[in-house]
């Protein structure tokens, strides 16, 4: 039985744009059986495992609920850990984003109560948030709920395992008998039955049934990497274990031809797969790859079924996918019929948290790899090339009438060998710097060679330093992304960033930056370790 689309559950047009963007090419199982309920107003116990993609099941119909021109609470979401409600209003956010005139807010313990009364105060249609920081608003005034047409206890489970029962009860006696009650749990115990009795009215019961999971054994990695920099990892784990029959898996349709584009930039043999091909053209590149005429495949989940390639050497999960089972269908692909494979898995900032479920959704701890560095895939590129020569010197070879001449024309054999293998080895690396232009220049010289900028920061910054530069192709976008990583800096406070020969120089928020007043950060990127200090104007 074929699934339905989003566009077939009922979904509007507003969200079905956003939920193109997202890449999400057909509903999960959860989504699939619980949209329709929840649009049609009906009360809902979900019984559904981490990771099966329940928050879109319960945020789209939310999102739809809303009237954006109405600035009260209509709905809440409650989680049982601040990550958790971070995750969620994320996807919220996502999901709402052409919905003209509708806000959502996180609100947890251990973050500023200043930016929560602002938002609050505003005026949002969605909030989601821990039930001890949602009551200290209740009782503070702050927020109103009286107006609530939906309530989402997301995780009930973990909720009531953390004492949060009684916070429930009073915060569920808060909004109107009137509201739409959503349950959604791993499991359903009697504690959640008897909340289920007393606050939900006739609910509608939808369960996914767990799958029996069986990981192959494959290796399984995973690897901490800025969102910027996953090009370059992959790159490097390509270029160091010489893998030549691949699966790259991305979540949306335009980063697969973003990532195939660039694969074939570095002179790979690659090709993409994904909803938006046509079927007659996906048919073809099927089968090529099913006999290997390429070497890596770059798709999303649902334009990839049906591939079933004995060689495949490796797996990459470029991003994380949605639904934990894909992840089981994704890395299934490798390590088949005795062979060896690799699953290598690509996580950036709070990924590390959906990793975590997939662990234990899949019963399989994943570990965490190193990224070799630029002079390890040079020494393993080198012994590659040794091990063939050695091949062909021990089977024997013939004189060589180019070699022959050169010996002729005075060569030493030891010079023409070292010749010979550096035009071996020299011919397959790939650029790694760029050429200085007359730009670039005049910004070195901005800076003079004193190793901190000229001019003076602007009021309430200060100037740091990075010992990256220009020949690394590093952008300013790069920067921000690693200053904000590294020093914990809200998004978007670098202030003026110049990048120049040997270095680049930013500006950042002076309270942000004692972490630096005792000496340097150094942080580890898949191109190598990056130092991060205060200029010296502004150490003192």
């Amino acid at each position: 039985m074929s699934k339905r689309s989003f566009a077939e559950l009922g979904v509007s047009a507003e969200v079905l744009k956003a939920i193109a963007g997202l890449g999400f090419e057909e509903p999960s199982p959860i989504q699939e059986a619980s949209i329709p309920v929840l649009l049609e107003g009906h009360d809902v116990v979900g019984q559904s495992q981490t990771g099966s993609g329940k928050t879109a099941a319960f945020a789209i119909p939310a999102i739809e609920l809303c009237d954006a021109g109405d600035r009260s609470v209509q709905v809440l979401i409650l989680c049982p850990t601040r990550e958790l409600a971070t995750q969620v209003a994320d996807e919220v956010h996502k999901l709402s984003a052409h919905k003209r005139g509708l806000h959502a807010v996180p609100i947890y313990g251990g973050a500023s109560y200043e930016r929560q009364f602002f938002e609050l105060k505003k005026g949002v249609q969605i909030v989601i948030g821990t039930p001890g920081r949602v009551m200290d608003h209740m009782d503070r005034g702050t927020l109103d709920l009286s107006r609530v047409r939906m309530v989402v206890l997301d995780e009930a489970d973990r909720m009531l395992d953390m004492g949060f029962r009684d916070d429930i009860e009073k915060i569920l006696q808060s909004t109107p008998d009137t509201r739409q009650t959503v349950f959604f749990s791993a499991t359903v115990s009697k504690t959640i039955r008897d909340l289920i009795e007393r606050h939900a009215d006739n609910p509608r019961s939808v369960r996914i049934e767990q799958k029996e999971l069986t990981v192959p054994t494959v290796e399984q990695w995973y690897f901490e990497i800025p969102q910027r920099m996953k090009l370059e990892a992959l790159l490097r784990l390509i270029d160091f274990h010489g893998f030549r029959l691949g699966i790259v898996f991305c979540n949306t349709q335009r980063m697969v031809d973003e990532l195939a584009d660039a694969l074939l930039a570095q002179g790979f043999s690659a090709d993409r797969l994904h909803g938006g091909i046509a079927q007659a053209q996906r048919t073809r590149v099927m089968n090529k790859f099913k006999k290997a005429e390429f070497e890596f495949l770059v798709a999303t989940d649902v334009a990839a079924r049906g591939i079933d390639v004995d060689e495949l050497e490796l797996v990459v999960n470029y991003d994380l996918p949605y639904d934990a089972e894909d992840y089981v269908h994704r890395i299934g692909r490798t390590g088949r019929a005795g062979r060896e494979g690799m699953a290598v898995t690509f996580v950036s900032g709070r990924d590390i948290y959906k990793l975590q479920f997939i662990e234990r959704f899949t019963r399989t701890k994943i570990r965490r790899g190193t990224l070799p560095t630029a002079s390890e895939v040079e020494e393993r590129r080198v012994e590659t090339h040794l091990e063939g020569i050695r091949a062909i010197l021990q089977r024997g070879v013939s004189p060589s009438p180019g070699v022959e001449r050169l010996l002729e024309e005075g060569f030493s054999s030891t010079d023409i060998a070292a010749a010979l293998f550096e035009s071996l080895t020299g011919a397959e690396t790939r650029p790694t710097a760029e050429i200085p232009t007359e730009t670039s220049a005049r910004a070195d010289n901005r800076h003079g060679d004193t190793g901190r900028p000229s001019r003076p920061p602007s009021k309430g910054m200060e100037w740091v330093s990075l010992s990256v530069g220009r020949e690394a192709r590093i952008s300013p976008r790069d920067i921000m992304y690693l200053l904000e990583e590294c020093l914990g800096l809200p998004t978007r406070t670098v202030g003026i960033i110049d990048i120049v020969r040997g270095q680049s120089f930013a500006q950042v928020p002076k309270k942000f930056l004692d972490v630096l007043r005792g000496g340097q950060r150094v942080i580890d990127t898949p191109a190598g370790e990056i130092q991060v200090s205060l200029c010296e104007r502004s150490k003192k």
